[in-house]
């Protein structure tokens, strides 16, 4: 009996998934044991198991876990949101910042830093008297105003890619302008909290920061599922889409709004971080290969990946300075984003 042979590169595919899922796990072991405080691996164990010395869980239950697990999350986040994005505009180098969402998550949190002093005058600039707490929410509610508003201006007539894109750049270079006021004018109190928020940075997340994702997270990836299909879709011209029977405007409406949601939530969070949401679809197209179905599951993979390993490596090369997770992958994001350009017919 003859034997159909498979298609090149089907065995190696379906190993992709096993073996994301253990690097996933594998970067969460490397950035549980490993930083700027050395612990023995025994005691980190056991502090993962509730016990061990009062330091070790202090370190590892209170700083690394709930640091990873929202690194983790924001990167997922600005995974998808750069995929989604990416998909809806046919654009490859979309990404949250193109739409303007990045912006205006900075303009609403410069705009809460700079003149909260008014409301609560506490005469200090220190970063723990500081009402930092409302940040998460504050950078969301921005973000999501500035792909609304965004969105607004496209629909009055056509809800088009190219259209959306270029309000996308318009409004978020605006946005980015008045942000930059706002720290010259009356930031420079403030200026090193601002500074350290618009880099992008994990420094002194907490569970409170990894329980304000979750939602998100958890309600995005459950409607994956059910735009999958459009997502596909949504890629052609608009009116190939609809001879496929898609409403065009209320999936490609639906999608840009959990690609904001998702963005937005993630910028309040950690702050703009480049390049995730731009490299990470690519990393995993290009690992899918023709393998479609296979992009969504990467890309979630990936975005965990690419977080949780450069928050590690900016906090190792910097030592109790730890560099911000942003220049980590910006300054790694641009020879990766050149050799998977070159590799890319």
């Amino acid at each position: 009996m003859s034997t159909v042979p498979s298609r090149p590169g089907t065995a190696r595919q379906a190993y992709l998934l096993p073996l994301l899922a253990a690097l996933v796990l594998l970067s969460l072991a490397l950035a549980i044991f490993l930083g700027v405080v050395d612990l023995d691996p025994s005691d980190t164990l056991s502090a993962l198991l509730g016990h061990g010395s009062p330091e070790a869980r202090a370190i590892i239950l209170d700083i690394r876990l709930p640091r990873i697990l929202t690194g983790m999350l924001a990167g997922i986040h600005f995974a998808l949101a750069g995929l989604l994005l990416q998909s809806i505009t046919r654009n490859p180098l979309a990404d949250p910042s193109l739409m303007g969402v990045s912006q205006g998550a900075m303009l609403a949190v410069s705009a809460f830093l700079v003149f909260s002093v008014y409301i609560h005058d506490t005469g200090s600039t220190t970063l723990q008297e500081l009402p930092v707490h409302w940040l998460p929410l504050v950078g969301t509610a921005g973000g999501l105003a500035a792909g609304g508003f965004i969105y607004l201006i496209a629909f009055r007539r056509d809800l088009g890619p190219l259209r959306i894109t270029l309000c996308g750049i318009a409004v978020g270079a605006v946005l980015h302008a008045i942000g930059i006021g706002l720290m010259a004018g009356w930031g420079s109190g403030r200026l090193e909290v601002l500074l350290e928020w618009f880099a992008g940075s994990l420094y002194a997340r907490g569970w409170q920061h990894a329980l304000f994702l979750a939602p998100f997270t958890v309600a995005g990836l459950a409607i994956l599922p059910v735009i999958r299909r459009p997502l596909e879709l949504l890629r052609f011209d608009a009116t190939v889409a609809r001879s496929f029977g898609l409403s065009y405007r209320t999936q490609f409406s639906v999608v840009l709004l959990i690609a904001c949601a998702l963005a937005a939530s993630a910028v309040g969070v950690v702050g703009p971080v480049v390049f995730v949401g731009l490299i990470v679809p690519h990393m995993a197209r290009f690992l899918a290969g023709r393998h479609t179905p296979l992009v969504l599951p990467l890309t979630i993979a990936l975005g965990a990946i690419t977080m949780t390993l450069a928050d590690l490596a900016g906090r190792l090369a910097g030592g109790a300075e730890e560099i911000p997770i942003g220049v980590v992958t910006a300054i790694c994001g641009v020879p990766l984003l050149v050799a998977l350009l070159r590799k890319t017919p």
